[in-house]
């Protein structure tokens, strides 16, 4: 496998008190691979809460929600392959959703559980569907955070403009500013926010600071034509569990029209909106960690 050059560095959240850094080995196309991920709150308890971040991203982006809910949940925060701390893959092919539903199936193995809820942000919500539509599958309650069965072409245009480009950045403050950027869908967010963002998606290399994922992930990407959406309503409405969708109000990723045909078929899912926000909501405020709550510890979904 080829091996991140962070995989062997612990999280710099590691305490007592805090999250544990742990890894589940899975087995990808061409060869064995390694998932680093966090793991909140009691380590005995039963009730699991999966959280998966969006395609450049990491684990590190549940934190606020993490926190907000381990009393309740054994919260688990995964690096998927290629980002964070999780290893990277030699054939950068590999990057595709298929690798990332088996590596999650093996995770929930080594977890030990037999059931799931399971909040997805953009990529982690299109792991969550596929796995959700799959007879007999562990999800029993699914947060679908800004995706849905239609990605839109201009936000596959948009995405595959910054994804596996990124230089290496000359001082912390110039990465910052480059996460400002093209994170700026995210909406409005504290300067505390954007460097908490920033510490978790970048890294110290030789001659200034590099992006925490392996380029290649953007390699399959590009090779996929964005002249047209790309349509995955089959998936959806296989799921059964009640589904909440969170949607930024000004996503170009998830659009209005998708999101209220969400509503009405399908698992019928709840919609929530939040105003300000394009793609996507980053879960990091009250507002914004209200609604998952309630919905993941509240009664059947409204429909």
């Amino acid at each position: 496998m080829s091996q991140n050059p962070d995989f062997s560095l612990p999280s710099p959240t590691d305490t007592a008190s805090g999250p544990r850094r742990r890894s589940v080995q899975c087995v990808g196309p061409h060869g064995l691979h390694r998932m680093s991920y966090l793991e909140w709150g009691d380590a005995r308890n039963p009730e699991v809460l999966v959280c998966v971040h969006g395609l450049t991203r990491n684990g590190r982006d549940f934190d606020d929600l993490a926190r907000a809910l381990a009393p309740r949940y054994r919260v688990i925060c995964p690096d998927v392959v290629g980002r964070g701390l999780s290893s990277w893959l030699p054939v950068k092919d590999d990057y595709q959703l298929p690798t990332y539903v088996a590596d999650m199936i093996t995770l929930i193995a080594r977890l030990d559980v037999d059931t799931v809820h399971w909040v997805g942000t953009s990529m982690g919500g299109l792991i969550g569907m596929i796995i959700a539509s799959m007879p007999d599958n562990p999800i029993r309650r699914l947060v679908l955070n800004d995706v849905g069965p239609v990605i839109t072409a201009a936000s596959l245009a948009r995405i595959g403009q910054y994804v596996g480009t990124a230089p290496v950045f000359p001082g912390f403050e110039a990465a910052e500013a480059y996460i400002r950027a093209v994170s700026a869908p995210f909406g409005h967010l504290s300067d505390a926010q954007w460097r908490h963002l920033t510490e978790s998606s970048v890294r110290e290399v030789e001659g200034g600071w590099a992006m925490r994922y392996d380029p290649g992930i953007g390699d399959p990407f590009r090779k996929t034509p964005t002249l047209e959406d790309v349509s995955l309503w089959p998936i959806y409405d296989a799921i059964g569990c009640p589904t909440l969708l969170m949607r930024g109000a000004e996503s170009d990723l998830l659009t209005r029209e998708t999101a209220d045909e969400m509503g009405q078929r399908g698992p019928r899912a709840r919609l929530v909106e939040i105003p300000g926000v394009g793609h996507a909501p980053t879960l990091m405020d009250a507002a914004q960690i209200a609604p998952i709550r309630d919905f993941l510890l509240g009664g059947e979904a409204v429909r």
